[in-house]
Parts: C-alpha cells; sequence; structure tokens
C-alpha cells in the first residue's frame, strides 16, 4: 500500500511540476520513458533470475494451479472489452491494452505512452494503481466470498511482491507458491501482451 502511495505522489509531483513548467527545458527530446522502460525490464530480469528458489518450488505445484494465469488473463481482458462500451474516446483494444497491465503500472503506463499516448499511459497507471489498492484492501472479503484464489486473481502481477504478504495472511501459506507463480508469469506476460493490443 505504502508503495502505492508512494508511486500516486510521483505521478502528482509530475503534474505540478509540467503544469507550472518547472521541469528542465528540452527535457522530452531524451525520450526518457524508453530509458526507464529499459531499465525496468532489466530489474525484472534480475528479480526473477536473482532468486533460483522460484524456480525450484513451481515444481511442486499442482497442475490445475497453471490454468490461474490464464484464467486471470482472460477474465481480465474479458472485464475490460465489455466495460470498453461504456467509455466512447477509447476503443475495445485501448481498454484491453489498459488491462493487461495486470496491476504493473510502472511498466504497462511507459509501453502504452510509448506506442499510444499518454493520455492513455495516465489511465493505465491509474488503472492498474487502483488494483492493486483493490487487492491489498480486499483480500479478506475476497476470500470470505469467493475463495482463497480470489485475492491471487485480483492481485495480477503484484502477487509476487507487493500483494503477497496480505494473500499469504488470508489465503493461508499453502498459496504462498502459487502466488508466486502467478506474479511471475504474469509479470514476464505483461510486455508482450501490452505490446500486441497497442500494436493493433
Amino acid at each position: 500500500m505504502r508503495d502505492s502511495l508512494i508511486i500516486v505522489l510521483f505521478f502528482a509531483v509530475g503534474i505540478l511540476l509540467s503544469c507550472f513548467d518547472l521541469y528542465p527545458s528540452g527535457l522530452e527530446q531524451f525520450n526518457l520513458s524508453f530509458y526507464a522502460l529499459c531499465f525496468l525490464m532489466f530489474c525484472v530480469g534480475i528479480s526473477i533470475g536473482n532468486n533460483p528458489h522460484i524456480l525450484l518450488s513451481f515444481r511442486r505445484l499442482s497442475p490445475k494451479f497453471f490454468l490461474l494465469p490464464v484464467c486471470t488473463i482472460l477474465g481480465t481482458l474479458a472485464g475490460c472489452y465489455v466495460s470498453s462500451f461504456f467509455f466512447e474516446r477509447h476503443s475495445s483494444v485501448d481498454c484491453m491494452a489498459v488491462g493487461a497491465g495486470f496491476g504493473y503500472y510502472s511498466l504497462s503506463s511507459i509501453i502504452i505512452t510509448e506506442y499510444k499516448n499518454a493520455e492513455l499511459g495516465t489511465i493505465a497507471l491509474l488503472s492498474n494503481i487502483m488494483r492493486e489498492i483493490i487487492a491489498l484492501l480486499a483480500a479478506p472479503f475476497l476470500v470470505r466470498f469467493f475463495g482463497k484464489l480470489a485475492p491471487i486473481s485480483v492481485g495480477g502481477a503484484t502477487t509476487m511482491d507487493t500483494t503477497l504478504p496480505i494473500i499469504t495472511r488470508c489465503s493461508g501459506q499453502e498459496y504462498v507458491i502459487v502466488s508466486i507463480f502467478h506474479g511471475c508469469t504474469l509479470d514476464f506476460l505483461v510486455p508482450f501482451l501490452v505490446t500486441l493490443l497497442c500494436s493493433i
């Protein structure tokens, strides 16, 4: 939760700096979002490759849990497609590209800004931050009414890091590996799915 609030704070500071022309002139010429994207991808690779226990733990998973990321992807994209009918300014593919961030706001918003525009990138940032906050706050209710896999699916790509503690507390210690596998899979797929949808 604290990390999400820090991201929102930086976002608000960026808006204020831009509104009052307080950022260095010519900054937009350096294409910083592309370099930030490359750096984020590099960090994701290091974080996954630096933890050999994650790969070893996957062997203990029941085969049925391999379907969970697939269900999360299909459910999210279906929900985004339906919600697109309420937004005239953006196409269904644009809405699905926003949803394909699966809570990975820092990466997906940069890709969407690069491929589409800053407005859609901002929507992606806020939408995916809200997804993480909902997973953090609503996890006990999700477990109670929808089962122990519900907060994992809602958490999306964040279930391997920021939402893992609350998922462990609410769903149980036995779902830690499932949560990490789910988060790793979606983390890996986010850049491909968002780029694919932005290219259509």
